[in-house]
C-alpha cells in the first residue's frame, strides 16, 4: 500500500509538535516554548478514519540565518514542500498573520503543493471569528483548532483526509508489471547495479555514500517481462539517521519495499553481512516480500575455489531460520551474474505466487505428524486435523488443531521446513496461523 506523506510546517513556536502529538494521540516530539527546539525531522506513523499515513514535525522555518541548523531546517522544509503529498501550514490566532507566515505562503503557492492552512490556539468562539483573517494567505479555506486541548481535531482530520486522492488511500493496483526494490546500505552498489542492467548510465552513481535521495522507477523489458527496477536510498541505522533530508528517504524507501515484489538486497562483499543488512531483509521479510541476497563487489575479493561456498555458508549462519533466501556473488561493475541475480528474483517471485494444492498440503501434514507428533500441552495430547493455503504473495497457511497454544515454535518451524521441503517457496516468507478446531 502507498501511504500518503503528510508534512507539518511554519514558523517557530506555533505549536507544529503539539499538533503532531495530538493527531498521533501520544507524546513524541518534544514541545517547549522555546522557539526552534525542533531541530530535527520527527517522523511517526498515523492514521485517521481507516486511512494510514506518514506524519513528519518540520523544525521552525527562518529565513536568512546563519545557523547551521536553521539552514538545514530551511533545506528540510523545502523537501518536505517537494516530497509531501499534503502540508499542514500550521498559524498561529494570538499573533496573527506575520511576515514570516507571508513568506511561507508565497513558498507554497509558487510550489503548487496541497496545502491545509491550520490556525491554531482557537480555544473559543471569539478566536474562531479571528480565523477568517488567514484567508488573505491565498491558500483556501483554514481550519481553526487548538492542538493543546484538541478542539475541532477531529473535524480537521476529516479534511485533511478529504484532500488525499483516492490513489494515495487505497492499495495500489498491479499493472502486470513485476516490482523489483534494489535494498541496501549507503554506498552498497545498487544504483551501478540498475545502470549495468539497463546497460546505460541512466541512474546517477557517485562515490559519495548517500546519492540517491528518493525512489526511482525504471522499466525494463526482461525474458518476455516487463519489470519495474526501483532503486532506493541507501538505509542507515537509526541513530545514524540524523539528517532531515534522509527521514524522507528512509520513509520513500519503506514505502517503495510496501509496494515491490521481491526486494533484491544487496551487501557488500568487502564489509560482508553487517547488522544493518540483517535489518534490511528483516524489514522485507515482515513485509512478506520475496528476497534475493546479492553480494556485490566480488570482484575486489581475493579468493579460491571454496571462498564463495565458505562465504555462503557464514551469511546462511548470520541469518538463521532465514537461510531459506538464495544468495548469488556478482559485480555491478564488471556485469558479473548481475543478470543471474535478475533470473533469481523472477523464480522468487513465481514462488511468491504458488498455490498448493489442499490434498497435497494434508498429505504433508500426516507424513510430518507420523514422523514427528507435536509434544502434549500440559496433559491434552495435541491433535493438527487439517492445513489449508489460504492466500499467496506471501503464501499463508491455516492449521486447525484442538489445542493452539500447544503448537510451539520449534514445531512450527519443523511444519514450516516441511512445507519447504515438499513444495517450494525458495526465498520467500511462509505465514502460518493456527486455529481451534470447532
Amino acid at each position: 500500500m502507498k501511504k500518503p506523506i503528510i508534512a507539518i510546517l511554519g514558523r517557530p513556536n506555533v505549536g507544529k509538535s503539539t499538533l503532531f502529538n495530538r493527531i498521533l494521540q501520544r507524546r513524541l516530539a518534544i514541545v517547549h516554548d522555546e522557539p526552534g527546539v525542533t531541530r530535527d525531522c520527527n517522523y511517526a506513523e498515523a492514521d485517521w478514519a481507516g486511512v494510514e499515513f506518514d506524519l513528519f514535525d518540520t523544525g521552525g522555518y527562518i529565513p536568512g540565518s546563519d545557523d547551521v541548523f536553521d539552514a538545514a531546517i530551511r533545506d528540510q522544509i523545502d523537501l518536505a514542500i517537494k516530497d509531501a503529498d499534503l502540508i499542514l501550514f500550521l498559524v498561529d490566532v494570538t499573533v496573527g498573520i506575520t511576515s514570516l507566515d507571508q513568506e511561507i505562503a508565497n513558498k507554497l503557492r509558487r510550489s503548487g503543493s496541497r496545502v491545509v492552512v491550520a490556525v491554531n490556539k482557537v480555544d473559543n468562539q471569539e478566536r474562531e471569528m479571528d480565523a477568517a483573517e488567514f484567508h488573505s494567505l491565498g491558500l483556501g479555506e483554514p481550519v481553526p483548532l487548538a492542538a493543546l486541548n484538541g478542539r475541532n481535531i477531529g473535524d480537521f482530520l476529516d479534511i485533511v483526509i478529504s484532500h488525499l486522492s483516492q490513489e494515495e488511500t487505497e492499495p495500489d493496483e498491479k499493472s502486470g508489471e513485476l516490482m523489483l526494490a534494489v535494498l541496501g546500505r549507503p554506498n552498497v552498489g545498487k544504483s551501478s547495479y540498475i545502470n549495468g542492467i539497463l546497460g546505460a548510465e541512466k541512474q546517477l552513481v557517485t562515490e559519495i555514500p548517500g546519492t540517491t535521495r528518493d525512489a526511482i522507477d525504471t522499466s525494463v523489458r526482461y525474458n518476455e517481462r516487463d519489470i519495474v527496477l526501483v532503486d532506493t536510498a541507501g538505509l542507515r541505522k537509526k541513530a545514524r539517521v540524523h539528517e532531515s533530508i534522509e527521514y524522507f528517504s528512509v520513509v520513500r524507501t519503506i514505502n517503495a519495499l510496501r509496494r515491490c515484489d521481491v526486494a533484491i538486497v544487496l551487501v557488500d562483499a568487502a564489509s560482508g553481512m553487517t547488522d544493518q543488512d540483517k535489518k534490511i531483509i528483516k524489514m522485507a521479510i515482515d513485509e512478506g516480500k520475496g528476497v534475493v541476497i546479492g553480494v556485490n563487489k566480488w570482484d575486489l575479493i581475493e579468493k579460491n575455489t571454496m571462498t564463495a561456498r565458505e562465504f555462503e555458508l557464514d551469511m546462511q549462519r548470520d541469518l538463521h531460520d532465514l537461510n531459506y533466501l538464495p544468495i548469488l556473488f556478482i559485480s555491478a561493475l564488471t556485469r558479473q551474474r548481475i543478470f543471474r541475480l535478475l533470473d533469481s528474483a523472477l523464480a522468487v517471485f513465481k514462488e511468491r505466487q504458488r498455490k498448493v494444492k489442499t490434498a497435497d498440503l494434508n498429505q504433508m501434514l500426516r507424513d510430518a505428524v507420523e514422523e514427528h507428533h507435536p509434544p502434549a500441552f500440559g496433559t491434552k495430547w495435541v491433535k493438527i486435523n487439517y492445513v489449508t493455503q489460504v492466500k499467496s504473495a506471501p503464501p499463508r497457511f491455516v492449521f486447525f488443531t484442538n489445542e493452539p497454544k500447544g503448537i510451539r515454535a520449534n514445531y512450527k518451524k519443523y511444519l514450516e521446513n516441511q512445507i519447504r521441503q515438499r513444495f517450494g517457496f525458495y526465498g520467500v516468507p511462509i505465514r502460518m496461523t493456527f486455529r481451534q478446531k470447532s
